[in-house]
């Protein structure tokens, strides 16, 4: 195999495939990168059994042929290489000797055989949804922080897709809290509902260019979705198993409610949270009256008391939260201002729009009422 890359070229598509690299593995195979040039294109491959993701570098083929590079080493020998533009030759021998060479630089390394990696699981690709990387990537950021870390509860690791029509619904929670997205697609799909890992999602949203006229196709299995989108398709393997009865813990009800402005609120709510360190369980109580919120916050090591100019609607109201809860949510809406229902100070709040294209469900916390009276 004989292989010409650009270094800038070559290195994009290692940095792409490397997040599908594991870190640990008892396939030592799978720790490497697999470049297969074996057709009319250079595709490098990265795999860990839960997620691939395979992407096209361009590149001149001198000699056809396939071989797979020990991940860590192959990157950081192409990275320290001189020059962006630099040209980058890969050729390898009968024995897998590779010789790498750019400029003045020359790498000799082992390389391994091609045939014990394991190759992208097949997808058909006859039915998907389409959607443009700009969504995509939007959707990701306004559900994924309230995915649960501990994989105790694999459901809360993932995040929901439903398709419905002409409709895509994004839905993630943790215990504390529910995020739900909603988006109207161009065109009118089979239902679907499926379960997206997070880890899947998080190393995609990296890739994406963000670009509002790239689109991104989803393709489904029993078991797999794949997301195709420039030179790139990424292959994951779903969650299994019932989601949570998402609409049964939702409600329309509220007896009091509130307009912010949403850059206020949040404002004060991280001003208040510098009084916080890590271990710190302090909440932020929020007190409602006619014309204003008082928002306070105390800790070891102060006090932080606030105002915003609210426009309310029902009863007063005192209320305590997970000031990062608050903030996660403020910070990825877009609207000048936020409405807040909330039932009482045990029950969940809810921040949503008129339409209900998001949702950000919270659950409130327990706080001693008399420390926070007047």
């Amino acid at each position: 195999m004989k292989l010409t890359f650009k270094k800038d070229d070559l290195l994009n598509g290692i940095n792409i495939v490397l997040k599908a690299v594991p870190s640990k593995t008892t396939l030592p195979i799978l720790e490497c990168i697999l470049i297969d040039a074996s057709g009319t294109d250079i595709k490098l491959t990265g795999n860990d059994m839960e997620l691939g993701i395979e992407t096209k570098v361009e590149g001149i083929i001198e000699e056809r042929g396939k071989l797979a590079l020990e991940s860590k080493l192959f990157s950081e020998i192409i990275r320290k290489l001189p020059g962006g533009d630099a040209m980058v030759t890969i050729e390898s021998d009968k024995d897998l000797r590779v010789i790498i060479t750019c400029d003045n630089s020359v790498f000799n390394i082992q390389g391994q055989s091609a045939e014990g990696y394991s190759y992208l699981p097949y997808i058909e690709r006859d039915h998907y949804i389409c959607l443009s990387q700009f969504t995509l990537k939007e959707v990701i950021r306004q559900t994924i922080f309230s995915i649960s870390v501990n994989d105790s509860n694999k459901m809360m690791t993932g995040v929901l897709f439903e398709v419905n029509d002409n409709e895509l619904k994004l839905t993630s929670l943790d215990g504390h809290r529910i995020s739900i997205r909603k988006i109207i697609l161009k065109d009118s799909y089979e239902s679907r509902k499926v379960i997206v890992p997070g880890k899947t999602l998080s190393e995609i949203s990296k890739i994406l260019n963000g670009d509002n006229d790239s689109e991104v196709l989803l393709f489904f299995s029993s078991n797999h979705i794949l997301f195709q989108f420039d030179e790139t398709i990424v292959v994951s393997r779903l969650i299994e198993g019932e989601y949570f009865k998402i609409n049964q813990m939702l409600s329309n009800d509220y007896e009091t409610k509130i307009n912010i402005n949403r850059k206020e609120l949040l404002d004060s709510i991280e001003r208040a949270s510098i009084l916080i360190r890590e271990s710190d369980k302090k909440p932020i109580i929020l007190k409602i009256s006619d014309s204003v919120m008082k928002l306070s916050l105390k800790t070891v090591y102060g006090y932080m008391n606030a105002e915003v100019l609210i426009h309310k609607y029902g009863k007063d109201m005192m209320i305590g939260f997970n000031p990062k809860f608050l903030i996660d949510a403020l910070r990825i809406i877009d609207d000048e201002e936020v409405t807040i229902y909330m039932m009482n100070p045990k029950a969940p709040c809810y921040i949503k729009d008129d339409d209900e294209n998001y949702i950000y469900l919270i659950l409130p916390v327990n706080f001693n009422q008399a420390e926070y009276n007047d």
